[in-house]
């Protein structure tokens, strides 16, 4: 049989249509840099309005031997470079200017799991990397002295069982532009995880908002990757120092829901490094336990096989020392194990030829030397080490549900771990609600004589906050969650109706509603006279394996549900204070009502969690002076936005998803073409106003060790080494300068701004004309002055040069701005040479 050697010190591919692991004969240990630009080579086989590929690109079946990956060598140095337990994070920073060093923590972990593994049989290894069926839902069993994993749902909270959180959704918490509340969310949810007795947290969700209409994208941090990687980043931190392990998901470009099991996104090297990787790569920065391969084929290769981004990317450039695990069913062949693939979920008997793949068939393939028993041990290795770095070895509570069966008695003891998290809840809806329009200051609202509330969106769920299995129907009151897997059910669920009323009755407010969104001529009739009316509208989506209204996961538009365009026009037509509050997993189209006299406000609120309507009643009355930014661009056009849902194809096709825009998503790609928007990516007023003066610029000395050539190389042009945690070195990402100017509230009311900074390449980068590098929030009383900071690293400032495998810095001057949206630049300046 002939030998193939998938080298575990690197194999690069062109990460480019047509090309898969399986074209090359062997490969070398020896580092060698190859060229990753973008060629025409292509499998697309050319049907009419529809793109298709020939077929998915395979491992072929021979001997793959593998050397364990490197551990990480440079030594830690405080205050910048600290060695960091995950349980112990440095504190929270609106400015952050520390790398957290879990390479230690990690090292020990894997002696751990060498130690513990040592006298396991081929069969105990194996069992470790095998779901099996069980109480949560994923499960590896009991082997020697380790005592199994339970994995479990969501990215917003536990799923399947009671007395837990319904926490804000990623994109209402990666609207808050925030860290401090994005770490928080993470800790209070990775205690419930803990608490309840799952070791294995399966979120965040980090996927980009490349199509407006995109089933997941409320799961995840929005359209912009250094957003989003922020976000991932102050995720994970929170979350592992509740004691979880958390997984980055969904690894790599699952954007859409349609056929995600029979698409591939084809995607260029320079922007799978730019835009789709970065968070991934900010998660293992904040020490992730776990990455959880996708559905789909990337360059036609299945991403839970495909050797270019496991095992070149994630555990060789990035330096990934955790486990990579399917999802569910994702894993297609038993050599997805030598392409970087160490844990196959669910497994179990119930699902079919998928939980195959390994257990009995990875024992086969280990002995007869298909897979090297090198890389078995690797496999186990991780698994074995997350479970130690996590300290899960410590007085780890036991599980304590049954997702199977939820009522069962002998298996689930009702553990309330909800504590008092619902404070950060009402918090994060308030923090990343943006609000849009604000004509004549009409809001904050001061006690009306008389107001009504139109929509069901303003009412609680007809059947009670869990009326469909996953939230899976056609929403009957308050959205505060999208549907599928990303869920868990609401203990409760505060609606705007229900808060609205309590605090008309502080203010002595007559309050009036009408919840049916299809009587129009009622809904007009009853907002005569009204002092205030405000119409509620939602917009729903999920995962793909439920179709609700014609939208299989994905959004079939983006218009409002339930006819709420002639919901809101109905209203305008007979009231002059007519106050929009919209509860969506994503943008929308505004322009059929945006523009009337008569829509005074508009408050865009996201979902909220189990405290909605509190959070919405905050904003309306000035409990909470909105501070939320957007995470995307609103449109005027749906046809605006540079990426379009790909629908279609035979259940035989394989979609091919090209991803031509490049660089350009979202904003980008409107300030490119020169496109208007509606409301732009990071827009978002106040009930008070802010004044930014007096910028500087310094360059950041660097550390006496922290490789010093490595820095003089890069600032002679010179890019970052083909070599192990190449994206993640320190010399990359400590502080190379820092940015400072002065914001002073110019206003009559305390509130918060998220002072925002964009670089702007030469055009000889071939970069957007703006690019988020950095925000912070500042909260200031009425006339207070203080001085704000963002700091930037040589990663920010670089491109990926897809000849030399590395990060960069492009020839010319880069300049910079700092404002209050991608849009509003208040202070220019250009980094120094």
């Amino acid at each position: 049989m002939r030998s193939h050697r998938l080298s575990s010190v690197l194999l690069l591919l062109p990460l480019v249509t047509g090309q898969s692991t399986g074209s090359a004969s062997s490969t070398s240990s020896t580092l060698a840099t190859t060229s990753s630009a973008t060629t025409s080579g292509s499998a697309f086989t050319a049907i009419p309005g529809l793109a298709t590929e020939t077929g998915p690109l395979t491992l072929p079946i021979s001997e793959y031997t593998f050397s364990p990956w490197p551990t990480p060598s440079l030594a830690p140095d405080p205050p910048v470079f600290p060695a960091t337990d995950p349980l112990y994070p440095p504190p929270v920073s609106a400015d952050p200017q520390i790398v957290p060093d879990f390479g230690p923590a990690w090292a020990v972990a894997h002696a751990k799991a060498q130690a513990l593994i040592a006298n396991f049989t081929i069969w105990d290894k194996v069992n470790l990397t095998t779901g099996i069926d069980g109480l949560c839902v994923g499960n590896i069993g009991a082997v020697g002295g380790f005592p199994g994993l339970c994995l479990e749902d969501s990215p917003l909270g536990v799923r399947y069982t009671d007395f837990v959180t319904a926490f804000p959704a990623g994109i209402t918490t990666a609207s808050t532009w925030n860290r401090a509340l994005m770490r928080t969310r993470g800790l209070y949810m990775g205690s419930e995880f803990k608490g309840k007795g799952a070791h294995v947290a399966l979120g965040p969700m980090m996927n980009m908002g490349r199509i407006a209409q995109g089933g997941r994208n409320w799961e995840g941090f929005g359209a912009d990757p250094f957003l989003s990687g922020e976000t991932a980043h102050e995720t994970v931190l929170g979350m592992q120092a509740g004691g979880v392990q958390a997984t980055a998901k969904h690894y790599i470009n699952n954007e859409q829901e349609w056929k995600r099991t029979m698409e591939s996104s084809n995607v260029d090297d320079r922007t799978e490094h730019e835009i789709y990787a970065q968070p991934f790569m900010r998660a293992v920065m904040g020490g992730v336990s776990s990455v959880m391969c996708s559905y789909n084929l990337i360059n036609d290769t299945y991403a839970c096989n495909n050797n270019k981004t496991l095992n070149d990317m994630m555990k060789r450039e990035i330096g990934f020392q955790g486990y990579v695990q399917s999802d569910w069913t994702a894993t297609m062949a038993t050599l997805s194990a030598v392409a970087g693939l160490d844990m196959t979920m669910p497994g179990g008997i119930n699902f079919g030829e998928n939980a195959s793949y390994f257990g009995g068939n990875l024992t086969a393939f280990v002995m007869n030397d298909t897979i090297s028993m090198e890389r078995l041990d690797d496999m186990a290795t991780r698994i074995v080490a997350a479970w130690y770095y996590m300290h899960q070895d410590e007085d780890y509570p036991p599980v304590s549900f049954n997702m199977n069966d939820p009522l069962d008695p002998a298996t689930n003891f009702h553990i309330n771990v909800q504590s008092d998290h619902y404070t950060v809840v009402r918090e994060i809806g308030a923090a990343g609600t943006v609000l849009l329009k604000n004509e004549r200051g009409v809001l904050p609202l001061d006690k009306p004589r008389s107001l009504v509330l139109v929509g069901s969106d303003a009412g609680p769920p007809t059947s009670g906050p869990n009326e469909y299995v996953d939230q899976g129907g056609d929403p009957s009151g308050i959205l505060a969650m999208g549907w599928g897997s990303g869920t868990d059910n609401f203990t409760y669920l505060i609606s705007p109706y229900e808060a609205i009323q309590a605090r008309a009755r502080e203010d002595q407010t007559s309050v009036f509603w009408n919840f049916n969104d299809w009587d129009l001529d009622a809904a007009g009739n009853d907002v005569i006279g009204m002092e205030v009316a405000i119409v509620f509208v939602n917009s729903d989506s999920g995962e793909g394996y439920i179709t609700v209204d014609g939208n299989a996961g994905d959004r079939q538009n983006l218009t409002a549900w339930h006819q709420g365009d002639d919901l809101i026009l109905a209203v305008a037509a007979q009231n002059n204070n007519t106050i929009v509050v919209t509860n969506s997993v994503g943008p929308l189209i505004l322009e059929p009502w945006i523009e009337h006299p008569n829509v005074t406000a508009v408050v865009w609120a996201s979902l909220g969690g189990n405290e909605a309507g509190n959070a919405i009643m905050d904003i309306l009355y000035g409990n909470w002076n909105p501070s939320g930014k957007l995470p995307y661009t609103l449109a005027k056009s749906p046809m605006d936005y540079p990426a379009q849902l790909v629908l279609g194809g035979t259940e035989a096709d394989i979609l091919s998803i090209n991803y031509t825009e490049g660089l350009m998503i979202d904003y980008r790609w409107f300030d490119a073409m020169n496109i208007t928007p509606r409301y732009e990516f990071g827009f978002g007023l106040s009930y008070t106003t802010f004044e930014f003066s007096d910028l500087a610029i310094t360059k950041v000395a660097p550390l006496d060790y922290a490789e010093t050539d490595l820095v003089n190389n890069w600032e002679n042009g010179g890019a970052s080494p083909i070599a192990e945690g190449s994206s993640t070195a320190l010399w990359l990402h400590m502080p190379a300068y820092q940015v400072t100017f002065n914001v002073q509230n110019t206003g009559a009311v305390y509130g918060g701004e998220i002072p925002q900074l964009y670089l702007h390449h030469p055009a000889s980068a071939m970069e957007p004309p703006s690019i988020l590098k950095g925000f912070t929030n500042i909260e200031l009383s009425p006339g207070e002055t203080q001085r704000a900071s963002i700091t930037l690293s040589r990663y920010d400032l670089s491109i990926w040069d897809v000849v030399r495998q590395g990060w960069a810095k492009p020839n010319g001057t880069i300049a910079f701005s700092v404002g209050a949206s991608s849009r509003d630049f208040r202070l220019n300046g250009t980094i120094p040479e």
